[in-house]
């Protein structure tokens, strides 16, 4: 019997230090460290005649720790076919963002707005102006996944901006996956 005592209390005393991990390790980013997702979008007809794809790529650093503000970059290809058209699209749209989570949980819910600009095929050239609204769920302490909605509307001047909301304006949805470091 005394020959297992040793190697317990030895097995017991390397346990120790990752216990005191796992009670102090926390879900989520600190102030100081930076965020990374890759986000995707896509549709679709019911034939898949005509569809679209996109891709989101977000770099952020946090201000504090419920508080983050980056760049965020998009491409997006669409393919419609219809009676009198087919024809494909590329286009982009480049923005800073700034975003406030809520709790300090695993699950993260967060606010925020975005301001930028939209180009390519299909779309005019113009400056957007965006609040968005989304949550983050940690799998493991820096690695999450992220669901973001996006209401952007458009102008060409400072002037258009305060029509613009209602006038002219698009919803941009993404589903991704994020890591802090």
């Amino acid at each position: 019997m005394s020959k297992f005592i040793a190697p317990a209390i030895t097995l017991l005393l390397s346990a120790l230090p990752m216990a005191a991990f796992a009670q102090t390790a926390t879900f989520g980013p600190q102030e100081g460290d930076r965020e990374f997702s890759l986000s995707g979008t896509g549709s679709s007809d019911r034939n898949f005649d005509s569809g679209s794809f996109g891709v989101t790529g977000d770099l952020g650093w946090y201000l504090r720790d419920n508080t983050v503000a980056g760049v965020r970059q998009s491409i997006n290809y669409a393919s419609i076919e219809g009676e009198s058209i087919k024809d494909d699209f590329w286009n982009g749209s480049t923005r800073g963002y700034f975003n406030y989570q809520f709790l300090e949980d695993n699950t993260r819910p967060f606010v925020g707005g975005s301001l930028g600009g939209i180009y390519g095929d299909g779309v005019k050239d113009s400056a957007f102006a965006g609040l968005e609204t989304g949550i983050k769920h940690y799998v493991q302490t820096n690695t999450y996944f992220l669901a973001r909605v996006e209401y952007q509307f458009f102008f060409s001047s400072t002037s258009d901006a305060s029509d613009a909301f209602q006038d002219d304006g698009a919803w941009a949805y993404t589903v991704g996956l994020g890591y802090n470091f």
